[in-house]
């Protein structure tokens, strides 16, 4: 019986939270990621694999009602230099999954883009789905092609998939990874006493938003009716804060002092990215509920109790 929700990705740091969201309330999760992780309590049936061909999506798919795919193995950073690996790692397994989707285009896909990296500053105010992308790096070029060859699917197949471009993620369970969140590593840098090198002179603005609201985000949308075609939902706060902002805050919640230093900025980084989510609103009744200033300190209340 088709009953299970296949996650891609479940083994990051939001397809953790977002399985044990799914498991929560009583769903049955097809888990798959690249690496082993610690699965919570529930009725999930784990796969600790690479899927980049058509045939390993298949079997998984005939037992799912719908597809969520948060998987990414790059980062802007991680990405320079390396667009054979952005290809091989990330866009060859997602066209791969569409492939294997023509045979059964009645499943809904969630998809999870960026907008923190596709959006850069916008000519008049907030950034919202219908401003232009920008690809600085290899990895937001590959969330603008593998967007383009979801909507390819739908028109195609009749397919129906929601694109989320989320803002900076950040919150309780992102682990400390090089490239991987500016939250974990000024937070890991005041635990350890070290120093935090910055890229840029702390000027660049970014859009911050707490992993719970994002999950509650992507339940909205399992939840929702499905409808043929392709829909894009900015996920943010709609609240942007420069990165000397958000070092003032850390401060703050840590009761600490994040010594650091400055370097030039990277070409990969965009100077200011300032978004808003109205149609996520519309469509699902949502918006992000926790301020910075309170998702920093339950963050720092997890990470100063984990090991390091």
């Amino acid at each position: 019986m088709a009953d299970s929700i296949l996650l891609i990705g479940a083994g990051g740091f939001v397809g953790q939270r977002l399985l044990q969201d799914l498991l929560g309330r009583g769903e049955r999760v097809i888990a798959v990621s690249r690496s082993d992780f610690a699965a919570p309590e529930g009725n999930a049936e784990i796969h600790v694999r690479a899927l980049s061909e058509v045939d390993d999506f298949a079997p998984l798919l005939a037992r799912a009602r719908a597809v969520v795919h948060v998987a990414s193995a790059s980062t802007p950073g991680s990405s320079a230099g390396k667009p054979v690996q952005e290809l091989d790692e990330n866009l060859r397994p997602t066209t791969a999954l569409l492939q294997a989707l023509q045979a059964c285009p009645q499943l809904p896909l969630i998809y999870v883009s960026s907008g923190g990296t596709l959006y850069s500053r916008a000519a008049a105010g907030a950034s919202d789905e219908l401003a232009a992308v920008y690809s600085r790096s290899y990895h937001g070029a590959g969330k603008i092609a593998a967007e383009h060859f979801i909507e390819a699917w739908c028109n195609q197949f009749d397919g129906a998939a929601i694109v989320l471009r989320p803002s900076n993620l950040y919150g309780p369970g992102q682990a400390e990874r090089p490239g991987f969140g500016i939250v974990p590593a000024a937070f890991g840098k005041l635990v350890r006493g070290e120093t935090l090198h910055v890229w840029g002179d702390g000027s660049a603005e970014r859009d911050y938003l707490y992993i719970d609201d994002f999950t509650r985000l992507v339940l909205a949308t399992l939840d929702a009716t499905r409808e043929p075609g392709f829909r894009v939902f900015n996920a943010c706060s709609g609240t942007s804060i420069d990165l000397n902002g958000l070092f003032a805050l850390i401060e703050q919640v840590a009761r600490r002092t994040l010594h650091r230093t400055y370097d030039a900025s990277r070409k990969v980084d965009a100077p200011s990215v300032r978004m808003q989510a109205t149609r996520a609103t519309q469509a699902f009744g949502w918006s992000a509920q926790v301020e910075l200033a309170e998702g920093l300190e339950r963050t720092w209340r997890w990470f100063s109790t984990i090991p390091h």
